[in-house]
């Protein structure tokens, strides 16, 4: 059974109501329950104009990467998010890998670990919650490492429950 990180994020239409659908398809996929950090904001990173909540989930699970990608793909598309859409604009739910046991996947469809989570403090400081001790699979970088190079970015944790 492998243990997954999963990064959630979302900016558009009751962005909380939105982590809350996908923490409970996040459990839904998971055998023994899910670990969650505390939900944070932040300003956007790109174009988009709505502060993101984001918040880091992790899941047991036995589908294999490729699978649970298309599962993920799958709920972003049911949570009304499309299939084609800019890079780095609103969206009403955004999951992404960003561990998969030690495991390092680089595919034409699937990168893990996810490729800009190292520059992403929604994500490192989240991760951090849960993993305190937390070295990145490639670099070997401690989250406190990781924490002090990503670039700067308004974030604040939020007293808001999955």
């Amino acid at each position: 059974m492998a243990q997954v990180v999963i990064a959630l994020g979302s900016n558009l239409h009751h962005p909380h109501r939105q982590l809350q659908k996908a923490a409970s398809f996040l459990e839904s996929l998971s055998e023994n329950g899910i670990l969650t950090s505390v939900i944070y904001k932040s300003e956007p990173v790109g174009p988009s104009e709505n502060d993101f909540l984001n918040g880091v989930i992790v899941i047991q699970t036995e589908l294999p990467p490729e699978q649970l990608f298309n599962e993920l793909k799958a709920q972003e598309k049911k949570q009304g998010r499309p299939s084609r859409y800019p890079k780095w604009t609103a969206r009403t739910i955004d999951l992404d890998i960003i561990a998969y046991d030690n495991l390092v996947v680089e595919t034409d469809t699937l990168i893990i670990p996810h490729q800009e989570y190292t520059r992403r403090l929604f994500v490192l400081l989240p991760l951090k919650d849960i993993f305190p001790d937390w070295k990145d699979p490639v670099s070997a970088q401690h989250v406190d490492t990781l924490i002090e190079q990503a670039p700067d970015l308004e974030i604040v944790r939020t007293t808001l429950n999955w």
